[in-house]
């Protein structure tokens, strides 16, 4: 039976998600870059092994021609480089420079702070559970 009062779980998961990239994206303003560049640079370094392009925009969540023009511009900044894969010439696997290296460690450090910040407070049990049901829910909509 459904509750009395239905919980808006999706509406408050999508603003929780909006207003947290807004706060990070307010802290980082002083970097001149705009979301949309720090959240691929982020990404990007924190990525296991370097991605592809389609890889990159399914992790950040946009359409391939979009992260196109990203790209054109970070690589134009010297932020990333575009390299071949041999065992598929149409892709093209994101790499940082050492030139962006910089900028990458202060984009983190704000963000550390930044989860500090907006975690105080709350009880370590309590973060574990939000985050086993986070993962849970991933792992439903990763099956539908």
């Amino acid at each position: 039976m459904p509750p009395k009062h239905p919980v808006r779980f999706g509406t408050l998961l999508a603003l929780l998600a909006r207003s947290w990239r807004a706060e990070l994206d307010r802290r980082l303003a002083h970097l001149g870059l705009s979301q949309a560049r720090w959240l691929v640079l982020l990404h990007v370094a924190r990525m296991q092994e370097p991605p592809t392009q389609r890889e990159l925009a399914q992790s950040v969540g946009v359409e391939g021609p979009t992260l196109a023009r990203l790209l054109d511009s970070l690589e134009k900044q010297g932020f990333v480089k575009r390299l071949p894969v041999p065992e598929d010439r149409r892709a093209k696997k994101i790499v940082l420079t050492d030139e962006v290296q910089p900028l990458i460690q202060q984009i983190e450090a704000i963000s550390a702070q930044m989860h500090h910040d907006l975690l105080s407070g709350i009880d370590e049990s309590d973060l574990q559970t939000c985050l086993k049901v986070h993962q849970s829910i991933l792992k439903n909509l990763n099956r539908s």
